[in-house]
């Protein structure tokens, strides 16, 4: 695996305004400096996490998957989170993965967040995704889906890097921050949680505390409360070095996930 260069885009969301999202992401996406390999962007990025899907929804070649394409063809990367897409009269919070060439993969939210009623609106993604770049094996996420570590579980060393987009509220940024590490350390993978700032149309307001977390656990990267671009390397020796000195995935117990 070569090293990888990742841009986080930690912002504040305009609530249910796709063009004035798409906008302000530009524009702060135009301060980025260095190469980069990938840029990844919160859960529902152009719009908030709303339950307006019915107004909000788009299909697979509409604005908001034209804007990553042209995103990703401009920096030459990657561009990759999630947005709200309507197809064959279901809605899903559908993580999107955009390359270069204007193709594309996706993965659909598997865990609905119950609370907030997501369930009620989205349907259930049932398959995960793994990608490749620049040698890494990459596993995206969203969200509610980093509470269910079987879910996520590194089975056979599938992926390298785990990386969950979201909009996770402040008053329950603690359990942010303790499973990301967590994940990080059972999967022997980096992980790298990427989620919004400010508050959203209902008056919840979110930390950020978008970070990257090394195979042992530890900061490579973290930014609570205001807006950042960053760009960092995530290396590939530190995944080989973990795997080889505690090899203890090849030990985990085998399992089977049903519907």
């Amino acid at each position: 695996m070569d090293n990888l260069k990742i841009t986080v885009y930690q912002g504040y969301l305009f609530w249910e305004n796709t063009d004035k999202n798409l906008q302000n992401i530009s524009l702060r996406l135009s301060n980025i400096r260095e190469k980069t390999n990938l840029i990844i962007l919160p859960e529902m990025f152009n719009t908030g996490f709303t339950m307006n899907a019915e107004a909000l929804g788009e299909t697979m070649d509409g604005k908001t998957m034209q804007w990553m394409q042209k995103t990703a063809q401009k920096y030459e990367c990657v561009v990759t989170g999630s947005i709200i897409i309507k197809e064959n009269d279901k809605f899903y919070n559908r993580l999107l993965w955009v390359r270069p060439d204007g193709s594309h993969e996706h993965y659909d939210k598997r865990h609905l967040f119950a609370l907030g009623k997501e369930h009620t609106v989205y349907t259930p993604g049932t398959q995960k995704l793994i990608v490749e770049l620049n040698g890494w094996k990459i596993c995206p996420a969203i969200c509610y889906d980093l509470r269910f570590p079987v879910w996520l579980r590194n089975v056979n060393e599938d992926y390298d890097l785990l990386m969950i987009v979201a909009n996770w509220p402040e008053k329950r940024a603690p359990h942010w921050r303790t499973l990301i590490p967590a994940r990080a350390v059972e999967n022997q993978a980096y992980v790298i949680g990427v989620n919004r700032v400010g508050h959203d149309g209902n008056e919840i307001y979110h930390s950020g505390d978008s970070t990257c977390i090394d195979p042992n656990g530890n900061v490579v990267y973290y930014k609570r409360d205001e807006e950042d671009v960053y760009t960092f390397s995530i290396i590939g020796d530190e995944v080989k070095k973990a795997r080889r000195a505690l090899p203890f995935l090849k030990d985990a117990d085998k399992f089977t996930i049903e519907d």
